[in-house]
């Protein structure tokens, strides 16, 4: 069904300008933004399999421009830069409050942040989340990729990022592309080293959150830290 076969109070943008945005379904939302479907598959079933095939909008929400290249229809470059526009849009709001208030007065805020930038990775990534002294947020930057170990995670680069930020904390993070979240005994071992490294120009580590697409796991809350 295309939206011009369904009655005009239906349709999703009369819908949301008579009721409010919060009145659309998640499917609906997603055909609001898509506009149309292909031949043989209406633009509700387009944004209906993009709702199954990534595990909801939290997931689409955590997904990379090439995996949407997979649902027919989205093969061409328009209505995938207008997802990954939402999805940008969706970052630089959570950044945009993180940096407003204190980081840690919504701890699940950070991990929806940095499951938005790190969760969908196709490797591992290693990033610092750069805090002043009210705990908020300077600046997330991912310092390291690919396989990470002590070896590979310099704590001489992120002791001289956080003397640059002048920050007073940070929080650690990476990503699991192989959907577990449950820390490794490297994992834990690397964060002992940074936070000492740390420790010596007077840094906190506050965290270490690890993602992966639906989930993350805070060590500090597992009293891993």
């Amino acid at each position: 069904m295309s939206l011009h076969d369904i009655p005009a109070d239906a349709r999703p943008r009369e819908k949301l300008l008579a009721r409010g945005a919060a009145a659309l379904s998640d499917t609906e939302l997603l055909a609001l933004l898509l506009r149309t479907g292909l031949a043989g598959k209406g633009v509700f079933a387009l944004a209906q399999e993009l709702v199954d095939a990534f595990g909801g909008i939290a997931g689409l929400l955590h997904t990379r421009p090439e995996d949407l290249k997979r649902i027919k229809g989205l093969g061409g470059p328009a209505k995938r830069a207008e997802l990954v526009a939402v999805l940008e849009l969706a970052r630089r709001a959570m950044a945009q409050q993180l940096r407003a208030r204190e980081a840690f007065s919504s701890p699940d805020a950070v991990k929806h942040y940095l499951q938005l930038h790190l969760a969908r990775q196709p490797h591992e990534v290693f990033a610092v989340m750069f805090l002043d002294a009210q705990n908020r947020l300077i600046e997330m930057e991912v310092m390291f990729r690919g396989t990470l170990t002590q070896t590979s995670v310099y704590p001489r680069e992120i002791v001289v990022r956080a003397l640059q930020h002048e920050s007073a904390s940070v929080v650690l993070a990476h990503n699991h592309p192989s959907g577990t979240v449950n820390p490794s005994r490297a994992d834990e071992a690397l964060t002992q080293t940074l936070k000492a490294a740390l420790a010596l120009v007077d840094v906190r580590v506050l965290d270490h959150v690890i993602v992966a697409p639906g989930q993350a796991l805070s060590m500090a809350e597992r009293g891993l830290l």
